[in-house]
């Protein structure tokens, strides 16, 4: 036996499931758009999606919007949030979740984040606070519900508000309360890779009525609903989400109870496997989270259980015999020329920055970048025997990683 990386047999030689999946029922409803001449964002295939997704989420509110980074953005604009706020953030995220804290001129603020869940830490986030603290957005990292409960507490203490980023979580539960229910927003995204998708789209949920029209408005160019196309009572945009969109998330949407239940079921045989291969730890579930719909899982890598062999060389060897196994970011976000760029053109303005990003180490995000690995949720949407191929690569590269070690510095 050798490994596929050194010139043998992969383990697997097929695709695991296709995404975005599809039917009849997106085809219909697509038609139904196109048929009806009214494609833009006034259509009643919006309305739809709107209330059925935060009814799905059991919230009041729902606000669409054009994608999941504008969902930020505007959630942060109806809170106020502007010029001299910090927000605090974690750095184990996609660059929206700070980006968008910029783009409102306001400064982020990166807190440490949990070995074992992989979201901010609550104790990490409430000692980030400070005079100018108005909010704390919280990622619900891989789909992993973060501790709300406590974060709750510590926006009630500190007076802050709560925007929870759940660009990964549709349909996660914590404590039996839905994602989405906890803050005082929350926003989602419909991107390509997402566990819903129109290829791109995003959502605000709040249970505010107050903040609903702030972020409606905002969204449509500062009109107020049912006034006149051509009055504007506040600065906005034109953020709107298209009728073709809707029509596909509103068929994706009652998909993905089926999908979250499969993905689930998944997870649970692959972890059984894991318990006899050492080398890569999947963090054990809290017995708090009611749904986790498993957009990402990440695990530890451990060298030693690999003959030392390095994490990128074992995700390459991984990939070559057909099993999709990623690296984690690179970086946490503050490592990004991003926040030096922005830091030094912010102060001009007479903006500053609460941290000095370069100087700034955070240790288990910093950790979890060298030493992350990746599976996502399309990995997860097969059947048993496609779990079977994962475990079955992982011991066959785990078994001949000294070789792999050793062809390896001849290359």
């Amino acid at each position: 036996m050798e490994l596929a990386l050194n010139g043998g047999t992969p383990v697997r030689n097929q695709p695991y499931a296709p995404w975005p999946q599809y039917g009849e029922e997106e085809e219909k409803a697509l038609l139904d758009v196109l048929h009806s001449r009214e494609w833009g964002g006034y259509h009643p295939a919006i309305k739809e999606l709107e209330a059925s997704f935060a009814a799905f989420h059991e919230v009041p509110h729902g606000v669409s919007c054009v994608n999941g980074t504008v969902a930020l953005e505007v959630a942060l604009r109806a809170l106020g949030i502007g010029p001299g706020d910090e927000v605090i953030v974690t750095p184990y995220s996609f660059i929206a979740s700070a980006s968008a804290i910029l783009l409102c001129r306001a400064t982020p603020v990166f807190a440490d984040i949990d070995a074992e869940s992989f979201n901010l830490s609550p104790a990490a986030a409430e000692a980030a606070i400070t005079p100018r603290t108005k909010a704390i957005i919280v990622v619900h990292f891989g789909g992993r519900p973060a501790e709300m409960d406590a974060f709750k507490k510590i926006a009630e203490r500190h007076n802050v508000a709560i925007i929870e980023d759940a660009a990964h979580a549709h349909g996660a539960r914590w404590m039996g309360v839905p994602v989405g229910g906890w803050g005082d927003a929350a926003t989602f995204s419909f991107q390509s890779f997402k566990l819903i998708t129109a290829g791109e789209g995003g959502m605000i949920l709040t249970k505010d009525a107050k903040i609903a029209e702030r972020c409606w408005s905002y969204c449509n160019q500062g009109r107020k609903r049912g006034g006149g196309w051509f009055d504007h009572f506040s600065l906005g945009t034109n953020y709107r989400m298209t009728a073709f969109q809707a029509a596909v998330l509103n068929a994706q949407l009652r998909r993905m109870p089926e999908q979250t239940a499969k993905r689930a079921a998944n997870v649970a045989y692959l972890r059984e496997g894991l318990r006899e291969i050492p080398g890569l730890v999947l963090p054990e579930e809290d017995p708090r989270i009611g749904q986790h719909p498993n957009y990402l899982l990440t695990f530890w890598y451990k060298p030693e259980a690999f003959s030392g062999a390095p994490r990128d060389l074992a995700v390459e060897a991984l990939q070559a015999e057909g099993i999709p196994f990623k690296l984690t970011y690179p970086h946490p976000l503050y490592r990004n020329p991003l926040f030096v760029t922005e830091q030094e053109s912010l102060a001009r303005s007479n903006w500053s920055a609460a941290q000095d990003y370069t100087k700034l180490r955070l240790p288990v995000a910093e950790r979890v970048c060298r030493e992350g690995v990746w599976l996502s949720h399309t990995a997860l949407l097969g059947e048993k025997r496609d779990i079977d191929d994962v475990l079955e690569g992982l011991r066959k590269v785990q078994t001949l990683a000294s070789t792999l070690e050793a062809k390896a510095g001849k290359r």
